[in-house]
Order: C-alpha cells, then sequence, then structure tokens
C-alpha cells in the first residue's frame, strides 16, 4: 500500500516550490508526520552507499489500533505485520525509479533489533519478513532488508489502512478493470465485470483482496497491487492532481495524518528528493518482484532466488547515471521484431523492454521452437545500417540479410548464448517487471 507515500513526498514538494507552504503550515505537516529515529536504532551496522540514488522502504502496517479497529477488533493488541513492502529505487540523475515488491511470506534471516524506548527484539536465522515490524517498529524491517540486500535504504515510510484509504480518495480514485465479477467477502470486495475507479473502502478491498482473483496467491495479489500503485502514480503525476491546490492539499494533509517515517525525511528533504525526479513519467516508473521461489521446507513460504537475486540486488546498489554521448549516434533506431529462441520465458518481453527505452520502435513480440546458441539479427531491404548499430549492443550477434523481413524492420532471435543487451547507465529490465504506463484488465478467479 505504500508507494502512495512517496506520491506524496512528490506532492508535498509542489507544494513548497509553488509558494503554498507558509510557515505555518510547514509547521503543521511536519508535526503531523511520526517519526523514529532510523540512524540511532540501526547504529553502525549498515550498508556503504555507493552512488546518487535514494533508496526509499515504503511499507503498510496491518495494525488495528485507533480507526483501523474496524478490520478487526479482535486483533487489537497483536503486533503489526508488515503485509506490502516495496523498496522504491530512484535511479541517479531522476529519469528512472523502481519499485521492487518483497513477498510478506519472504523466509529471510532478522537480525536483533532495538526498539524505541530501547530494549531490544532479538534475532531469529529464520523467520517470515513481515514479522519484522512487530518485533520491534519498521526500522527492524529496514535493518533486515539492508542485511539481505546490502543496499542502504535512504528513508522509510509506513502508511496504515486508514491512511491508505484517505491517499486514494484523494488522489479522485484509482482506475480499474477486471474480467468478470468479483465478490470477495474476506476483503469485503464487490466490483462488476468491467473498469471501475476505486476510493476509500473499494481501494482498500481491492489491493486486500486475495481470494477473487487469480489462483488466489500472494503473488498474484502482488501484481495486481503494482498494477494498482501504477495506476495511482500514474493519477498523481498527472496535471488533474498536482497543478490542483485543492486535491493537492487534501493529498497532503490526508497522507501526512498516516505517516510514520525516518527523522530524516523532513519536507525540506521531501523537496529534494522530487526536484531530483521532476523528469519522471509513467512509463519510466518500473515495478518488479524480487526473485523468488517455493521455500523447500515450506511450499507455503517463498525464498530468494539465487544467483539471480544476488545479480539483481548488486544492479541495484551499482545503479549509475548514464553518460550523455559525446555526439548524436550516426544511426537511429528503427523498428525491430523480437523471438524468443532461447527457451528462457519472457525473455522476448525483456529485451523489446530495453530496447524500446533505448528509442527503437518494438514492431513486435514472439516465440520460436528452434533454439540456436547465437543471437541473430536479420535485416530486410534498407535496414543494414540499424541492423548493425543493434548488433553491437547484443554481445556476439551475427548480423545478416533475410528476405522474409520486411524493408525497413530489423527481426531480433535471441539465442540460448544470450547474456545482455549493453546498457549505459540504469538497472537493466528484469523479467514480469511492469510500468506505471500499462493498461488492461485482472483476471478474476
Amino acid at each position: 500500500m505504500k508507494l502512495l507515500a512517496w506520491i506524496a513526498v512528490a506532492a508535498a514538494a509542489v507544494m513548497v516550490t509553488g509558494g503554498l507552504s507558509a510557515y505555518g503550515y510547514y509547521w503543521r505537516l511536519q508535526n503531523a508526520v511520526q517519526h523514529e529515529d532510523a540512524d540511532r536504532l540501526i547504529g553502525g551496522d549498515r550498508p556503504r552507499k555507493l552512488n546518487g540514488a535514494i533508496n526509499i522502504f515504503v511499507l503498510g502496517s496491518d495494525t488495528r489500533e485507533g480507526a483501523n479497529a474496524q478490520y478487526g477488533r479482535g486483533l487489537r493488541g497483536k503486533p503489526p505485520a508488515s503485509d506490502t513492502m516495496v523498496l522504491l529505487h530512484l535511479s541517479p540523475g531522476g529519469g528512472q525509479a523502481i519499485a521492487v515488491s518483497f513477498p510478506r511470506d519472504l523466509m529471510v534471516s532478522i537480525p536483533a533489533c532495538t526498539r524505541r524506548d530501547g530494549t531490544k527484539a532479538p534475532g531469529s536465522a529464520v523467520a517470515l519478513l513481515n514479522e519484522a515490524i512487530g518485533r520491534a517498529g519498521p526500522t527492524c524491517t529496514v535493518h533486515t532488508v539492508e542485511r539481505l540486500t546490502k543496499i542502504r535504504i535512504d528513508h522509510f515510510v509506513q502508511v496504515d489502512f486508514t491512511g491508505f484509504k484517505r491517499i486514494a480518495t484523494a488522489v479522485g480514485g484509482v482506475p480499474v478493470c477486471v474480467t468478470a465479477d468479483v465478490h470477495d467477502k474476506d476483503s469485503g470486495l464487490t466490483l462488476a465485470k468491467g473498469s471501475h475507479r476505486l476510493k476509500g473502502e473499494d481501494a482498500l478491498a481491492y489491493v486486500r483482496s486475495r481470494k477473487g482473483f487469480g489462483d488466489g496467491s500472494d503473488t498474484e495479489r502482488i501484481r495486481r497491487q503494482q498494477h494498482f500503485f501504477g495506476a495511482l502514480a500514474k493519477e498523481a503525476m498527472s496535471a488533474g492532481v498536482l497543478t490542483d491546490p485543492g486535491r493537492l492539499n487534501a493529498l497532503l494533509r490526508s497522507t501526512a495524518e498516516s505517516l510514520t517515517t525516518d527523522r530524516g525525511l523532513s519536507v525540506a528533504e521531501m523537496l529534494k528528493i522530487a526536484q531530483g525526479m521532476r523528469d519522471l513519467d509513467a512509463g519510466k516508473l518500473r515495478f518488479v518482484t524480487v526473485p523468488s521461489a517455493p521455500y523447500p521446507l515450506d511450499r507455503n513460504r517463498v525464498a530468494l532466488t539465487r544467483p539471480a537475486a544476488d545479480e539483481f540486488f548488486d544492479a541495484l546498489r551499482k545503479d549509475v547515471v548514464a553518460p550523455a554521448p559525446a555526439k548524436a549516434p550516426a544511426v537511429r533506431p528503427g523498428k525491430v521484431r523480437v523471438f524468443n529462441a532461447s527457451g528462457v520465458e519472457g525473455r522476448a518481453a525483456q529485451v523489446a523492454a530495453q530496447l524500446g527505452d533505448a528509442g527503437w520502435q518494438v514492431a513486435g513480440v514472439g516465440d520460436l521452437p528452434s533454439r540456436p546458441r547465437a543471437t541473430g539479427v536479420r535485416y530486410g531491404t534498407g535496414a543494414e545500417a540499424q541492423a548493425r548499430a543493434l548488433a553491437a549492443l547484443l554481445p556476439g550477434a551475427r548480423v545478416a540479410p533475410r528476405a522474409g523481413t520486411a524493408p525497413g524492420v530489423v527481426d531480433l532471435v535471441i539465442g540460448t548464448g544470450f547474456t545482455r543487451v549493453r546498457t549505459s547507465g540504469g538497472v537493466p529490465v528484469q523479467r514480469g517487471e511492469s510500468r506505471a504506463s500499462d493498461e488492461g484488465c485482472e483476471r478474476v478467479a
């Protein structure tokens, strides 16, 4: 539920930049947010920061305290859990952001943590990631994820059920689409087939629902939440929200009252972050889940997939600004069709997304039954220069003309020996990722 918190960060900056934050407003906003001193509680046992990227860990709390009691009065007093956890990675230069979901049932090592009152919570060699918040607050979750990923987390934001409802309402609702009627008595969600704009209770029920969609798994729910957060981000970044003082003010107020953050995330820091991300649009906001698979000792739990998870975390840690080219390229990207002959599911879509980011016009994506080792670049009449420019991005690719390829089009056949698309910066496209600009309907069970 909490990518929304970052949207409020950007909204706060726009408010300040627009001159709407008089001192009294600033003071009320700053004091509406609850703070936790993560630096003091974690101490010096933290990963080293390697670059100018900003990492914000956003998490939802299922606490039943206060107004949240309506979602289970019998659960009041139960230690909270965080069923939604997202690491928002803002690339250096502000041109790209990737929201990384961590499954609540991910089995991890939780370190010993210090609570706000100074008491100690013991660690565990293996436990559910969503338990960390109940042991010693959101800072314990941050400490756990830093140990797991070796990524330095700059800030965290926590939101509860009530706060989520307020955010979805303040942006004017979030558009969703479902392939059939939905009736989930557990979450309280009832939707007719088709398109809807969800606010308040309906928005909360939608992101909490499991049994009404797909296979009913938490993995399916994470994927649907990512699509919802993407639609929400698209709404909040649109002119209809960020340029409307009334709606923006409502978004900011409702968010501030529902947040717990680290002490370093002041309004001034919010402004700094938002100014650095002013060029971000919906197509550059990506969503992905950490590489994981069923946990061998309990198929209802998940564990990180090695080495894929380590390679992904390493790419996040080492994210750098893409250097500006010394001069304009001699050949402009053209039309390309991408075919997967590697045997790795989803590879064509993954490569196509990377080429799209580089300016290529993707004219089609498909799979081939053959399994050549070498990656091939085939071109139609008039496209030889584009074919050679594409091959330069693909280590070991072989270039040749092909009569069956349409004039002006390049066909890329990904072989079993494919390694990567050469990029000049940023985090490589991951399997299964989506973007805030994507549209579609959610499959109903």
